[in-house]
């Protein structure tokens, strides 16, 4: 029988204390646990039981988030922060190479789900790619995001790596 499993990266990069003074922006379905859950995240992603990272982007309307915690939407606002959260969690800590991150964002989610055009530069294969900077920092700025959900519970915080480019069929989106 063929398994999968898979993250997202506010499931490894924050905790349940993240929702602690009522941050809606936290609120998340499955919600955040311990970080002993954390720490058996980061385990499974570099021992490879984990073999995909999503972005877990469920965007709602910060209407539905500006709201008293129990009445609050569930989701996140992760489309724009889901590489370089990663690539600071795991890649700059030594967790994983680069090349394993990779795998686990693109190719392994495209064979998991079976696109045979996607995941992976070669001939034949449609050209939707992103272009990375890994080097400099940035600051997590949600009113910057092209997502019609401009909030983040990574707000403010400083992390590197960036998506430079969108690529998709061969032309730049972004």
């Amino acid at each position: 029988m063929q398994v999968t499993c898979e993250t997202c990266p506010h499931y490894f990069a924050l905790t349940e204390e993240a929702v602690e003074d009522y941050n809606t922006f936290a609120k998340v379905n499955p919600p955040l646990r311990t970080q002993e859950d954390v720490e058996a995240i980061l385990e499974g992603i570099a021992d490879g039981t984990i073999d995909a990272i999503a972005s877990g982007h469920s965007p709602t309307s910060r209407t539905d988030k500006d709201k008293e915690f129990g009445n609050a939407a569930y989701g996140i606002s992760a489309l724009e922060t889901a590489f370089s959260i990663s690539f600071t969690k795991l890649v700059e800590t030594g967790i994983i190479s680069l090349a394993r991150l990779v795998e686990l964002m693109s190719k392994k989610p495209a064979e998991i789900l079976k696109l045979e055009q996607k995941g992976e530069i070669a001939i034949g294969k449609d050209a939707d790619l992103i272009v990375i900077e890994t080097k400099g920092t940035q600051i997590i700025e949600p009113e910057l995001f092209a997502s019609k959900a401009k909030f983040s519970p990574f707000a403010g915080q400083e992390v590197k790596g960036r998506v430079v480019y969108t690529i998709v069929g061969g032309k730049i989106v972004s």
